[in-house]
């Protein structure tokens, strides 16, 4: 279920303390005039906490993460988004602990007067958080962050160990479960136009906290398989005591109402009309497109538009021959050759959808093109589909979670014999469910009679690869613990392997003891180049130490 965020579900409160509990921040002074839990109506903190994760989640799984996991390229500005070309400044988390002390703020405040329903979600919104934290960092600030506000002992918080965030996020999580287990007309005080992700139904955000811990175990399934199939089993065994998101209509969605800038998608383009704009830079990748053509895939159209104008070779034509012909473009074998030495790509003569490769040093020359300023319109490369130049739309939504994202979780215990059904049963849900989030519900029949169907386990990631269109966060984190799918580096690519972690930002780690031993505690690869420490992107965390995956 999807609400639209309004304009009064934005506003910030005004006055809170962001006292992040992290170096750096010290310097804020205490305000007398905060608005704290004993003065803060919690309906008004809920929006600000959701829109806050939902626009996080979307400039992630559309932004860098889309390049790294190949759903799309950049053709220019390019080398953070294609290259993964980062360091210590290019990824802070500081939006992330505003949120979690906003989050606070609501804890408290429902703890106080009682309010099951608003101390549910901020549980299920704390551990969303947390969870993202230490999956895209590492060990973080927790058992004592968001605690600035009680002194200057608490401005430098220790680096909690990734495996105790994880215990405390189930933690959490089950007693969300315990909270939202009532009757709705149990709750008082639920203002259902403030919930811009469930409108206040409890069922639903009881199926979300269920949904978010089942993902958290598959994530220490290679570190900690016999904790994580424990986690499964009890979840999967009890579905009364904790249900899930199976079906589409209970997504964790969040739609843009794309009144403002702030409230908009973010490649539309009726407040980014600039030619070289973000609608423009942004392609489909080679990667993914070709995938979607093999499996016969109908997303690929909902996704992405056809080439303006087809590439056609001449063989025998002419040198220099090249004109335009009932919408096609006809080219001379000399153009071509000459074309391909410069570039070093082949030219790709689809007449429906071509990607832009992987991490390309010149995007914008792709395919003969004839407009090579970077980020502009290539008539012989797939733009992204239309809807994406809008500011709001039924598709154009944040994915926290979904139902084919569970399904397919269900699909892999089952394909490890931690759970009872078949694999390849819930493995065609994940695709049904997909494809009915994508208004595409009624291709499914066709579509899994074809080279989509089941044949090995593999074919699980790589559908939930394809379905993370848009959300692609949740896609690298299963490349980082499966190796899947087999995504190749490009020739601009900082280095010739996929990036495991977010550095931690100079911020955090200037001057900053417990930073020092958190970064100690990462593992370097082989691929970590000349980072002049284990704070590198190329280094592993606790959840992947030991685990021989991705390499």
């Amino acid at each position: 279920m999807t609400y639209r965020i309004e304009s009064k579900h934005v506003l910030l409160v005004l006055g809170v303390v962001l006292m992040v509990s992290c170096h750096g921040l010290e310097e804020l002074n205490e305000n007398p005039n905060q608005i704290g839990s004993d003065n803060v109506d919690p309906n008004l903190l809920v929006p600000t906490v959701i829109r806050g994760v939902g626009q996080n989640m979307v400039n992630l799984g559309f932004g860098d993460m889309a390049g790294v996991m190949q759903h799309t390229q950049k053709d220019g500005w390019s080398s953070g988004h294609n290259a993964y070309d980062w360091s210590n400044d290019s990824h802070s988390w500081n939006s992330y602990y505003r949120l979690l002390t906003n989050n606070k703020t609501l804890i408290e405040k429902a703890e106080n007067e009682n309010l099951d329903f608003h101390h549910g979600v901020g549980l299920i919104m704390k551990s969303y958080i947390f969870g993202l934290i230490t999956d895209l960092w590492g060990d973080a600030p927790y058992m004592d962050a968001l605690r600035g506000a009680e002194g200057p002992e608490f401005f430098d918080a220790p680096f909690d160990p990734q495996k105790t965030i994880y215990e405390g996020i189930q933690a959490d999580l089950k007693k969300a479960n315990l909270l939202l287990s009532q009757n709705q007309d149990s709750y008082f005080s639920v203002q259902s136009d403030q919930d811009i992700l469930y409108g206040g139904d409890v069922m639903k955000w009881r199926k979300f906290a269920n949904s978010l811990s089942l993902r958290y175990f598959m994530r220490l399934s290679e570190k900690e398989p016999s904790w994580a199939q424990q986690g499964i089993i009890e979840i999967v065994s009890n579905p009364q005591l904790f249900p899930l998101i199976k079906e589409f209509n209970d997504d964790a969605n969040m739609a843009y109402v794309g009144n403002t800038r702030d409230d908009a998608w973010p490649t539309n383009t009726k407040f980014d009309a600039d030619p070289q704009g973000a609608y423009f830079r942004i392609k489909m990748a080679k990667t993914l497109v070709d995938r979607l053509q093999d499996l016969n895939d109908p997303r690929l159209s909902v996704w992405a538009n056809r080439i303006d104008v087809p590439l056609e070779l001449e063989s025998d034509a002419p040198d220099d021959t090249d004109y335009v012909e009932d919408g096609r473009r006809h080219v001379s074998q000399n153009i071509v050759d000459a074309y391909e030495a410069t570039v070093g790509f082949s030219v790709d003569y689809d007449s429906l959808y071509v990607g832009l490769p992987t991490a390309m040093t010149f995007g914008a020359a792709y395919n003969l093109s004839e407009n090579v300023n970077q980020g502009t319109l290539n008539l012989h490369v797939s733009q992204l589909n239309d809807r994406y130049k809008e500011a709001s739309g039924p598709l154009l939504m944040a994915r926290l979670i979904s139902a084919a994202e569970v399904n397919f979780i269900l699909a892999e215990a089952s394909a490890k014999g931690w759970v009872n059904g078949s694999a390849e049963s819930y493995y065609n849900e994940g695709i049904r469910q997909s494809l009915n989030a994508w208004g595409i519900g009624d291709t499914y029949e066709d579509y899994i009679s074809g080279p989509a169907a089941y044949t090995e386990p593999d074919d699980i990631i790589i559908q939930k690869w394809i379905a993370s269109w848009s959300a692609a966060t949740e896609a690298w984190l299963d490349f980082r613990r499966t190796g899947l799918p087999d995504l190749q580096t490009g020739e601009a690519s900082k280095r010739q392997a996929l990036p495991l972690r977010f550095y931690y930002h100079i911020d955090e780690i200037d001057n900053n003891s417990n930073a020092e031993e958190a970064i100690n505690r990462l593992e370097p690869t082989q691929f970590k180049g000349d980072d002049v420490s284990n704070n590198s992107a190329w280094s592993k965390m606790w959840l992947l130490q030991g685990t021989g995956e991705p390499y």
